[in-house]
C-alpha cells in the first residue's frame, strides 16, 4: 500500500465578530476555529460579543517577537566553553552578517548561552518576517554552528538542536525570554455586560481566576503558566491557520489576570510564546489559503506584519474563550449543562464555510 497526501476534515466554523485594538491591528473579524470540540464555538462566540460590547475593544499589545534554535557544541573543558561563549558574543555583528548570506528574510537579534560542565549550549534567536521560522532559524543556525566550529579553538559538534531553543516543550526559559510573538490583550468588561451576557460579577470571576488559574496551577507546578484552557482556543486557531499544532505546547504558556474595577472587570491574557506565520509549510491547503484572506492576513504589506496581524487575532481568539469558561465556572452546574446540550445536538458539528 503506497502512502498518499490526503486531508484530515475537522470541523470547522468561524466565530464573532470580535473587536481589536492596539499596536498591530485596529479591526472587527470573525475567526476560524477547527475543533472536535464543539462547544468552543459558542464559547468564544460570547466572548467575542464581549469584545464588540467593550468601546475599545481587545486592546492587544505586541511586544516581543523571536523564533529560537539553540545549538550544543562540547568543550575541552568548561574554561574552553566559556572562553567560547565570549569570543561568539564578541562577534555577534560577524554572524549577522553570515545570517543575511543565507535568508532573505532571517535576521540574527540576539545569542545566549548556557554552560553545563564541558557543554555549551547557544540560543539563536532571530526575527523571521512572516513565516514562524522554524526551518529559517535551524538553516541560519546550521551555517552559523559550521562558522564557528571552523573559528572558534577548542569546541566540537554536540548537535544542531540543544533543547535550550526550546521547541514544542513548556519551559521556564521560553515563558521568561518568549519564543515567537509576545502578545499582552486586555478587555475592560462594563459591569452590566459583566451581568447581563456572562451571567456572573467582576468579583466572581477575580475571585476564581485568583483560586483556580493562580493557586491551583502553583499548587499542580506548572511552568511560568496559569490560565484555564489557552490551548484549546489555539489549537482550533492554529488548525484553521495553517500552523503547526505542536506549538500550542509551548503557545499555552501565558497568565490570566483580572480585577474587579467598581464592578467593570478588567480581563487579561498575556501569550509570550505564539508561534505563527502567513508563509510557509501548511500554508498551501486551499482552505488556508482563504481563511487566512478573509482575516486579512494576506494583503501587501512590510514584511512580519501579516504574521503579526494573525498573532493578536489568535491572542485575542484566546482571550474571548478564556473569559467564557471562567465566567461560566463562577456558576454551579453552567459548564457540564452547556456541554451536555451543545454535544448532544449534532447540528452544531456541521461545518460551516
Amino acid at each position: 500500500m503506497t502512502d498518499t497526501l490526503s486531508t484530515a476534515g475537522i470541523p470547522m466554523r468561524w466565530v464573532g465578530p470580535l473587536r481589536i485594538s492596539g499596536n498591530v491591528a485596529t479591526t472587527e473579524t470573525r475567526v476560524p476555529i477547527a475543533t472536535y470540540e464543539s462547544p468552543l464555538w459558542p464559547s468564544v462566540g460570547r466572548g467575542a460579543k464581549v469584545s464588540m460590547l467593550a468601546e475599545r475593544g481587545i486592546a492587544a499589545t505586541l511586544v516581543d517577537e523571536r523564533m529560537t534554535r539553540s545549538v550544543l557544541v562540547e568543550a575541552t573543558d568548561a574554561q574552553t566553553a566559556f572562553t567560547a561563549a565570549r569570543t561568539i558574543n564578541a562577534r555577534a555583528e560577524e554572524l549577522r552578517a553570515l545570517v543575511r548570506t543565507c535568508s532573505r528574510f532571517a535576521e540574527l537579534i540576539g545569542i545566549r548561552h548556557e554552560i553545563t560542565a564541558n557543554l555549551l549550549f547557544i540560543r539563536f534567536e532571530f526575527a523571521t518576517g512572516d513565516a514562524s521560522g522554524h526551518n529559517m532559524a535551524t538553516l541560519a543556525s546550521d551555517v552559523l554552528l559550521k562558522h564557528l566550529l571552523r573559528t572558534v579553538p577548542g569546541i566540537s559538534y554536540g548537535s544542531i538542536s540543544g533543547n535550550y531553543c526550546t521547541d514544542k516543550k513548556a519551559t521556564a526559559i521560553n515563558g521568561i525570554l518568549g519564543r515567537g510573538k509576545n502578545v499582552v490583550t486586555e478587555l475592560l468588561v462594563p459591569r452590566e455586560v459583566v451581568d447581563g451576557v456572562l451571567h456572573t460579577s467582576a468579583a466572581r470571576v477575580v475571585e476564581l481566576n485568583i483560586r483556580k488559574n493562580l493557586l491551583g496551577t502553583l499548587l499542580a507546578g506548572g511552568i511560568r503558566s496559569a490560565n484555564a484552557h489557552f490551548a484549546n482556543m489555539l489549537l482550533g486557531f492554529y488548525l484553521a491557520t495553517g500552523q503547526d499544532a505542536a506549538n500550542i505546547v509551548e503557545g499555552s504558556q501565558g497568565v490570566t489576570m483580572a480585577e474587579d474595577r467598581d464592578g467593570d472587570l478588567y480581563f487579561s491574557c498575556t501569550l509570550p510564546n505564539l508561534i505563527v506565520g502567513t508563509v510557509g509549510n501548511g500554508k498551501g491547503l486551499d482552505f488556508v489559503e482563504t481563511n487566512l484572506d478573509r482575516l486579512g492576513c494576506r494583503a501587501e504589506r512590510e514584511p512580519g506584519q501579516n504574521a503579526r496581524r494573525l498573532a493578536v487575532i489568535a491572542a485575542a481568539t484566546v482571550l474571548c474563550g478564556e473569559l467564557s469558561l471562567l465566567a461560566a465556572q463562577t456558576n454551579p452546574g453552567e459548564l457540564m449543562r452547556t456541554h451536555v446540550r451543545l454535544e448532544r445536538d449534532h447540528t452544531t458539528a456541521k461545518d460551516e464555510v
